[in-house]
C-alpha cells in the first residue's frame, strides 16, 4: 500500500499581482446610487461587468436599429400580457420603434379577453376539477368566429382578430396589442399549436381555418424576417414555440436568398431555457450578429428596457 506524504509548497512559482491580467478593475465598478437619478444616469452607472456591460450595449444597438430605420421585431409569450405589459409595448408601437409582433395562441386569448372585458387569466385550479377550464363562452366564440371569418377573407389570425376587435369597438381596445396593431398597420402574426389553446376546445373551433390562418401568418412572419438585416429580434418570454418559429423563418429566408446575417437578438425571461438560448441568442447570430440573454422578471425588465431605449433615443 502506497504511503502518501503532504507536499511542500516551498518552491511554488508565483508572480506579481500588478503584472497579472485581471478581469475586474476598480474602474469597472458601479457608481453609487443617488436620489433623483435619471434613467440614463442609472444605466451609465452600472458596473462594467456581465449584464451591467451587456444591457447598455443592447440598448445602444436597438437605438441604432431605430435611427437607421431597421426593424425591431418582438415575439412574446402570453405571460408578458398577463403581467400587465401591453401598455409598455403599445407605447413602443405608437412611437414606431416596434416594427412587428409575433404572438403564440395563448397571447391572443389573453389580449382579446383584456380588450373585451378588461380582465383575463382564470384560476385554473378552481375550475379544472369540474371540467370548466377554458370554457368562457365569449372568449371562444369571439376569437373562433374572427378566425373563421378571416379565413374566408384570406386573412391570417393576427389580422383577423385585430380587425374584429376594432370593428367591435370594445372598451379596452387601447390596451390591446391586436387592436393597436390593426389600427397602426403594424404586422402582428399568431403562431399556434392546435390543442394548446382554450379556444380549440370550443364547438366554434375550425381546425382548417386555424391551420390556414396560422400558416399564412408564418409566411408573413418570414416576410418580416427577410428584412431583418441590420435590425433586431427580441424574444420576450416564449420558451418553446416562438424560438422554433423564428429559427424556421430564418432558415426559409436564407434558403430563398435573403441576406440576413448581421442583426441583434435578445431573449428576456425569468429563467434560462434551452431553445431561446440556442435558437434566438446563439445559432442565428453566429455569422455576424450578436445575441444577448437577459434573465429577470418580465414586469421589471421589459419596462426597464423600454425606459432605457426611449432615454437613449431622446439623447440623440
Amino acid at each position: 500500500m502506497t504511503s502518501y506524504q503532504p507536499l511542500s509548497f516551498d518552491r511554488l512559482s508565483t508572480y506579481s499581482l500588478f503584472e497579472r491580467e485581471s478581469k475586474v478593475t476598480a474602474e469597472d465598478f458601479a457608481a453609487p446610487p443617488a436620489p433623483g437619478l435619471t434613467v440614463r444616469e442609472w444605466l451609465k452607472g452600472l458596473p462594467n461587468q456581465l449584464l451591467g456591460r451587456d444591457f447598455p450595449e443592447l440598448i445602444r444597438r436597438l437605438a441604432d436599429c431605430h435611427r437607421h430605420l431597421r426593424p425591431i421585431v418582438v415575439g412574446l409569450g402570453a405571460h408578458v400580457i398577463k403581467v400587465g405589459l401591453n401598455p409598455v409595448l403599445i407605447e413602443l408601437m405608437e412611437r414606431g420603434i416596434v416594427s412587428a409582433l409575433a404572438l403564440n395562441g395563448a397571447g391572443i386569448v389573453h389580449d382579446t379577453e383584456l380588450a373585451i372585458a378588461g380582465r383575463t387569466s382564470e384560476d385554473v385550479e378552481q375550475v379544472l376539477g369540474r371540467g370548466a377550464f377554458g370554457a368562457a363562452r365569449e372568449t371562444g366564440e369571439f376569437i373562433n368566429q374572427a378566425i373563421n371569418r378571416g379565413h374566408g377573407l384570406g386573412l391570417g389570425i393576427g389580422a383577423a382578430v385585430g380587425q374584429a376587435l376594432v370593428e367591435g369597438g370594445f372598451p379596452h381596445n387601447r390596451q390591446s396589442l391586436l387592436a393597436t396593431a390593426h389600427r397602426l398597420k403594424v404586422p402582428l402574426t399568431v403562431h399556434v399549436a392546435i390543442g394548446t389553446d382554450i379556444i380549440h376546445l370550443h364547438p366554434s373551433a375550425n381546425g382548417a381555418a386555424i391551420g390556414a390562418g396560422s400558416h399564412l401568418d408564418f409566411r408573413l412572419f418570414c416576410g418580416v424576417i427577410a428584412d431583418l438585416e441590420g435590425g433586431a429580434y427580441l424574444n420576450l418570454g416564449s420558451a418553446v414555440l416562438l424560438p422554433e418559429v423564428f429559427l424556421k423563418a430564418l432558415t426559409v429566408v436564407r434558403n430563398l436568398g435573403h441576406e440576413v446575417r448581421r442583426f441583434t437578438t435578445a431573449n428576456f425571461d425569468f429563467i434560462r431555457h434551452y431553445r431561446p438560448l440556442t435558437n434566438v441568442v446563439n445559432r442565428p447570430t453566429a455569422d455576424g450578429g450578436k445575441g444577448y440573454a437577459i434573465t429577470g422578471h418580465h414586469e421589471l425588465m421589459i419596462p426597464l428596457l423600454a425606459a432605457c431605449l426611449l432615454d437613449e433615443l431622446a439623447a440623440g
